[in-house]
């Protein structure tokens, strides 16, 4: 394969589904956090124990491949996949191989598509702990809960060009998981197994195991991008050390062929009803592209303030409850630049944020009504973002109610317009700038509680 890019990035993604069980027994997905607690035979793959797929799964995969644009299988077929490993206590591990539940799909970027080779369903192996860290602990653990949790793995084609582009694929696949309600980001997981390769090494393909967070996706390959380039590269397996940001060796990297694949003999295969699967399409919601579009038609608010929130599934949950209290215009404004600007400045992206949105949503009605300036507004969202504050509360114990008495504005414009004479004459000399400081004297006398554009007109009047 000849590539045009000098960094080449594809990406092996496992999705752990919100099922109350897993995969292939009625063991709970959740509960017990004492250690193999939460098992049975089937996960454990004690000899004549039979496995049974889980319905729901199935459904949330079929729904998943169908919203990344893929082709559907006519039949679900699991595999074997030998590995001798602790964290598979049968020596291999349910998966699907020969033929995945979708194929040949795509995610727009912007203006690139990312191609997806396939989607394909299998078990979540153990979690193995090393005590003192990978490489020097002198003994493994072996927690057999997560073993046997439903998995949906996403596989790209090598169409990622750099962390951030790796980063920003990695949000749009959560955003379209949260859309479809088959993920929770309280109880699941997303890792990704990324396969990174550069042009002035001959494109010598290294692959980092098991990273968590988009975040963490752009840092991992960042770091493997600057080692590949000042390092000798071979063909191998990495693990991703989040606390010391660097990649190490774990092992050669194997080839499908190692795996050994055959045939599950114990799950027949599993025809896939086109009624069924038409059923399925009916029930996907109303993805980011059809919202944001929709939103400028229905709320005419801005297509780029639309594209922002619908791109973000916890933007849009705060803005469809918000338009039903607020003007939509309203509501667009203070998430896309207001709560956006102060998420960035505390270092908190918009899908891990603990804002309390009926809150949030109060303060913008406060707004409506005029019971708070754009500036306390924003003061109060700045505490709001970071505490789980009572917003009507708040502004009533500090006193932070808005100036609307019309007599005590008029006085407050009369003594800046009487103390700033030079400013006055500026302005009727045509400077407009002379006339936003006599309004900022104003905002001063009533310290910051009067509405900025009220003030701006009152005092266009009585100057006139």
């Amino acid at each position: 394969m000849k590539f045009k890019n000098d960094v080449v990035i594809g990406l092996e993604i496992h999705v752990e589904l919100n099922t109350k069980t897993k995969l292939f027994c009625s063991c709970p997905t959740q509960g017990s956090e004492e250690p193999n607690t939460r098992v049975c035979p089937i996960c454990l793959g004690h000899p004549g124990s039979k496995p049974k797929v889980n319905k729901k799964a199935i459904e949330y995969s079929a729904k998943l491949a169908t919203a990344l644009n893929c082709k559907i299988a006519k039949e679900l077929i699991f595999s074997r996949k030998s590995y001798f490993y602790p964290d598979m206590s049968k020596n291999f591990q349910i998966t699907q191989y020969e033929q995945p539940l979708g194929e040949d799909g795509f995610i727009e970027l912007g203006k690139n598509k990312i191609r997806i080779k396939r989607v394909h369903m299998e078990e979540d192996p153990a979690a193995l702990i090393h005590p003192g860290g990978i490489g020097i602990a002198k003994y493994v653990l072996v927690d057999y809960n997560r073993s046997g949790n439903p998995l949906c793995e996403v596989v790209t084609e090598p169409d990622l060009s750099s962390p951030e582009e790796a980063r920003d694929f990695m949000k749009s696949l959560i955003t379209i998981l949260r859309y479809l309600g088959i993920f929770d980001p309280e109880k699941n997981i997303v890792k990704a197994d990324a396969n990174v390769s550069i042009k002035e090494k001959g494109y010598v393909r290294a692959e980092i195991k098991n990273i968590t967070g988009f975040r963490e996706i752009e840092r991992a390959l960042a770091y493997e991008i600057e080692r590949q380039k000042h390092s000798d590269v071979k063909q191998e397996t990495r693990s991703w050390d989040a606390e010391k940001g660097i990649t190490s060796s774990l092992r050669t990297k194997e080839t499908e062929e190692d795996y050994g694949y055959i045939f599950d003999p114990d799950l027949v295969p599993i025809e896939i009803d086109t009624s069924w699967l038409k059923k399925l399409k009916s029930e996907i919601p109303e993805m980011p592209e059809k919202k944001s579009k929709r939103y400028v038609k229905e709320y005419k608010i801005a297509a780029d303030d639309a594209f922002v929130i619908t791109n973000e599934f916890s933007l849009t949950e705060i803005f469809e409850k918000a338009v039903k209290k607020v003007d939509p215009v309203l509501a667009a404004r203070w998430i896309r630049r207001e709560l956006i600007r102060i998420l960035n400045y505390n270092k908190i992206d918009p899908g891990e944020m603990k804002l309390n949105k009926e809150q949030f949503i109060s303060l913008l009605v406060l707004l409506k009504q005029k019971k708070i300036t754009d500036n306390t507004a924003q003061k109060v969202l700045e505490k709001l973002v970071v505490e789980d504050i009572d917003v009507q509360k708040y502004i009533a114990e500090n006193k932070l109610e808005a100036v609307s008495d019309s007599g005590v504005i008029d006085t407050y414009c009369k003594e800046a317009i009487a103390e700033n004479p030079k400013a006055v004459e500026d302005y009727k000399a045509g400077n407009e700038n002379s006339l936003n400081f006599i309004v900022g004297q104003v905002m001063r006398k009533s310290k910051g509680k009067a509405d900025a554009r009220d003030v701006k007109e009152r005092i266009r009047k009585i100057i006139k």
